[in-house]
């Protein structure tokens, strides 16, 4: 009896310690934004699209996620169905994503959803995972409506990144998302910036832009280029000698004396 007990208590014993170790439910993936616009062109019509999908997992990419556009002409026709595939988001950040598509008849809504993602859980802290610094953004307005978006992009890592997906969203003076943009800039050194333009063609209807926001990330629908380039290390962040001149005589170390009777 007595060993019948102790076989049932480590058997419960077992089962408590499983249960612990699994993981618990991820979220999905949100799609925080969305927007488009649509503008006449040669043949037909051109469709724009730009979205911000988020992952607000700690320690998982989302990977292989692909966005359907659906757009719908006035009599309520399907005259644009895409699917396009996305690259990975990491852990407790966001993806900006673009997009455009020719259309024989004018739409007049424009719908973007997704497929559910694939989890990978992360070979580093998040921490590891830093963003692409981007500067001196300039963004122009055009004769013709587009807009021209310019700056440079860099590598916070050690090890030179291949490829890297540059996008641009566009904001109206209350922050909402009116249109967007993509560039690919490739071979980014830790040394050298490299330069990106990005041209987009049109904004959701008589929008003002008022702010630019671009983002920069490894290019692929895996995580794997991004781990790649955090498992190589980052650049330190002090790399210039101190100017001052050192002390003229090292303090050292300093006793504390216990002065208890």
């Amino acid at each position: 009896m007595t060993a019948l007990a102790l076989s049932t208590l480590v058997v419960l014993a077992g089962c408590s310690k499983d249960e612990s170790a699994k993981p618990s439910q991820l979220a999905p993936l949100a799609l925080k934004e969305q927007t488009s616009s649509v503008a006449q062109a040669s043949g037909g019509y051109v469709v724009n699209w730009a979205g911000v999908l988020a992952n607000a997992n700690r320690w998982h990419f989302g990977e292989n996620t692909v966005a359907t556009i659906s757009a719908l002409d006035a009599a309520g026709k399907e005259v644009v169905r895409m699917e396009q595939p996305l690259d990975a988001v990491p852990p407790t950040a966001s993806l900006a994503f673009t997009g455009e598509a020719l259309a024989a008849e004018k739409p007049v809504t424009v719908k973007i959803s997704y497929r559910p993602a694939v989890w990978h859980l992360a070979a580093r802290i998040p921490s590891a995972f830093k963003s692409f610094p981007v500067s001196n953004v300039r963004t122009e307005k055009l004769g013709t409506g587009n807009y021209l978006i310019t700056g440079y992009v860099a590598d916070p890592y050690l090890k030179p990144a291949s490829s890297l997906v540059v996008t641009a969203l566009l904001r109206d003076a209350a922050g909402k998302l009116v249109g967007g943009g993509t560039a690919f800039v490739d071979d980014v050194r830790p040394d050298v910036n490299r330069r990106f333009i990005i041209t987009v063609e049109s904004v959701s209807g008589d929008a003002e832009v008022a702010a630019t926001q671009v983002m920069a990330r490894t290019w692929g629908a895996t995580a794997k280029p991004y781990e790649e380039l955090a498992l190589g290390g980052a650049v330190p962040v002090h790399t210039v000698k101190p100017t001052t001149e050192p002390f003229a005589k090292d303090r050292g170390y300093q006793a504390i004396l216990d002065k208890r009777s």
